[in-house]
C-alpha cells in the first residue's frame, strides 16, 4: 500500500453505466437500469473511502447513461475531455473511466486508437450495481485506480481492469451477461494482475496503441463515415447489406461466419458493394482466431479483419476511412494495430 505522503493523482471520470446504479433493493440484479437510479461519480467515490489509500482521486462527471446509448460523438467529446485534463493538469498519473459494460470494450478500443496523451487511461465498469449484494463495483473501481496510477502501466496503451484482470483494449471482449469474470483476451490471455500486494504484468501489447496509433492526429471534432455490421448466418441473402447500402455506408464489415465465410447471396452482395467503391472487412462471428489475407479476399478486393471483433473492427474501419479510401492503407491499419 503506498504512503500517504506519495500518492498518485488520478482523475475518475463517470460515464454511468451499472457501476453507477442503485437498484431497488440489495437483491435487485436485473431491473435497476429502468427502476433504480444513478449516482455522479463523486458520489460513487463517497461510497468507498478506501480509495484514499491508494489515490488522491479527482472526480469528473461526463455521461450518467446506459453504455447502449453513447454514440461514436460522445467518444470524441469523451476524448476532448482527457486531452484538456491531461494538459490541464499535467501532474496527473492517470484516468479511470466509469463505463457501462455492454460497450466498454468498444470505447476503450477507439480511445487506443485515437488518444495521444502519456498519462495511463483506465476502464472499468460493474457487473452488479453498487447496492447489491455481492457488489463488484467497488473492487474494480479500487484496482482500475491502482493501476491508473502505478507507472509501469504507462506505455501499455489503454487498459480494461475488471475481476483483477488487466486486458488490453485490443483483445478485450465482454463474454457474459451475468458473471462477474465477463471480460477476457481470448486468444492473448490478460496483461497482467491486480494482486493484494502488488500490479503484476505478464506481458505488453502488440501493434501500434495509445499514444502512437495512426489516428491520434485526428481532430475533436472529426465526422467518421457510416460503417455498418452485416451478421451471417444459414441462409442469409443481402437484406442486411442492402439495408445498410440503402442507409449511406461507406463501410460494412462482414461478421462471417467461422472462419470467416458468408453464404452465396452475402458474397455476390458485397462484391457488388466493393465494385461500388465501399470498403468490406471480412470478420467472423467466431469469438476466436482470425480472418487472414488469403487469396481470394485479396483478389475480390475484401479487407482481412485479422482477429479482430466485428464491432472493433468497426471502429478502425470508420477511423481509416476518416483518412483514406485506398485500400492498401486500409489492410495496413487492420496488420499493423
Amino acid at each position: 500500500m503506498p504512503s500517504s505522503t506519495a500518492l498518485p493523482r488520478v482523475a475518475i471520470i463517470g460515464c454511468g453505466g451499472t457501476i453507477a446504479s442503485l437498484g431497488t433493493s440489495s437483491l435487485d440484479l436485473m431491473d435497476y437500469p429502468e427502476h433504480g437510479s444513478k449516482l455522479d461519480v463523486a458520489q460513487i467515490l463517497e461510497r468507498v473511502p478506501e480509495i484514499a489509500s491508494f489515490a488522491e482521486a479527482i472526480p469528473v462527471p461526463f455521461r450518467s447513461v446506459g453504455s447502449n446509448n453513447l454514440t461514436m460523438a460522445d467518444w470524441f467529446e469523451l476524448r476532448a475531455t482527457l486531452r484538456r485534463l491531461s494538459r490541464e493538469q499535467p501532474e496527473l498519473a492517470g484516468f479511470v473511466i466509469l463505463h457501462g459494460t455492454a460497450t466498454l470494450e468498444e470505447t476503450a478500443f477507439f480511445l487506443n486508437l485515437t488518444l495521444d496523451i502519456e498519462q495511463t487511461v483506465v476502464l472499468t465498469g460493474s457487473q452488479r450495481p453498487l447496492s447489491a449484494v455481492g457488489s463488484d463495483a467497488p473492487a474494480n473501481l479500487l484496482g482500475a485506480i491502482r493501476v491508473a496510477g502505478d507507472a509501469d502501466a504507462r506505455g501499455r496503451g489503454v487498459l480494461v481492469v475488471f475481476n483483477d484482470g488487466i486486458y488490453p483494449a485490443r483483445d478485450v471482449i465482454k463474454v457474459s451477461t451475468l458473471r462477474l469474470d465477463t471480460f477476457r483476451s481470448m486468444d492473448h490471455g490478460v496483461l497482467g494482475t491486480v494482486d493484494p500486494d502488488r500490479i503484476r504484468y505478464r506481458r505488453r501489447p502488440e501493434g501500434r496503441h495509445a499514444p502512437g496509433a495512426a489516428f491520434a492526429a485526428l481532430p475533436d471534432d472529426a465526422q467518421p463515415p457510416r460503417v455498418d455490421v452485416a451478421y451471417s448466418y444459414v441462409g442469409a441473402d443481402d437484406t442486411m447489406i442492402a439495408a445498410v447500402l440503402a442507409k449511406g455506408a461507406q463501410g460494412i464489415v462482414s461478421a462471417g461466419l467461422a472462419p470467416g465465410l458468408v453464404t452465396k447471396a452475402e458474397r455476390i452482395a458485397l462484391e457488388a458493394a466493393i465494385a461500388s467503391g465501399i470498403a468490406v472487412v471480412q470478420c467472423t462471428r467466431s469469438p476466436l482466431g482470425s480472418v487472414a489475407q488469403r487469396r481470394y479476399l485479396r483478389d475480390a478486393g475484401f479487407i482481412a479483419g485479422e482477429d479482430f471483433s466485428p464491432q472493433k473492427a468497426r471502429i478502425l474501419l470508420a477511423l481509416g476511412l476518416t483518412l483514406t479510401h485506398d485500400l492498401d492503407t486500409l489492410r495496413e491499419h487492420f496488420a499493423t494495430h
